[in-house]
């Protein structure tokens, strides 16, 4: 693990921490079973009904391994590279008896067998701690068998821009669409460096895996507002997210 992952790594670690703080709310939360909305139950229904083994990469919090398992997964192994996160995640799937298996681990890279899921899941800021996106790509392609479907369901890119300001819709002076990456002094990152990819570099690092894209939607509504925050970008006149489902070839 090079420097600068390892120095995001601990700020996430830190940042988990609110899931051991707050378990008994988020344990709550996944009985409730909310945590997919309904464009990500719409779009994964016809995959679900197939109960898939799925892999999800990044999970944070676990509360959509949850719901995937209540839309018709058959199991879900996580990944997650806190190890704070995934042990709270693990206790919450064993305390509501759901198929949910969690490993400590660095995304791309993991150490599970190739070929083992029908269906990767990722999402809800996790695109942003990859330093190289075609890496990534090629480690889903890696999971997945022949196919097998890939699901994202994410900030859209164009996010890092947007001020958020109560009155007006505007686009900070200190960031760019296009850059590598940046700063983010907002929790959760406090201050980790985020990476910056362009929905066409996305689209293409997947296609180039041997993926082809099914569906490429955008949506006005954020997936996630901190606490008492509103802003004019969420007004519905610019994209706050994205959703992409693909399917890696029989070939």
């Amino acid at each position: 693990m090079d420097q600068e992952v390892a120095r995001n790594r601990a700020v996430w670690e830190q940042a988990s921490q609110k899931h051991v703080r707050e378990y008994d709310e988020l344990l709550a939360q996944a009985a409730r079973r909310e945590s997919l909305n309904a464009d990500e139950l719409r779009l994964l229904e016809p995959v679900l009904r197939t109960r898939p083994d799925v892999v999800h990469l990044q999970s944070g919090h676990g509360l959509d391994d949850i719901d995937l398992i209540a839309a018709g997964a058959r199991r879900v192994v996580a990944v997650d590279y806190s190890v704070t996160a995934a042990t709270a995640a693990q206790r919450r799937a064993r305390e509501l008896g759901v198929p949910a298996y969690y490993v400590a681990a660095e995304v791309p890279g993991v150490p599970l067998t190739p070929g083992l899921a029908d269906l990767v899941y990722t999402g809800k800021g996790a695109l942003i701690w990859m330093r190289d996106i075609d890496a990534w790509a090629r480690g889903v392609a890696t999971l997945l068998k022949p196919g097998g479907h890939l699901f994202v369901y994410e900030a859209h890119p164009a996010v890092p821009l947007w001020v958020w300001d109560e009155e007006q819709a505007g686009i900070r002076p200190d960031r760019s669409y296009f850059a590598e990456s940046h700063v983010n002094d907002t929790f959760p990152a406090n201050g980790a460096q985020e990476w910056q990819w362009t929905l066409g570099q996305i689209v293409t690092a997947v296609v180039a895996a041997g993926l082809e894209v099914r569906v490429l939607e955008e949506y006005p509504e954020p997936f996630w507002k901190p606490d008492g925050q509103e802003a004019a970008v969420w007004g519905g006149r610019l994209p706050n997210s994205f959703a992409l489902l693909a399917r890696k070839t029989q070939g």
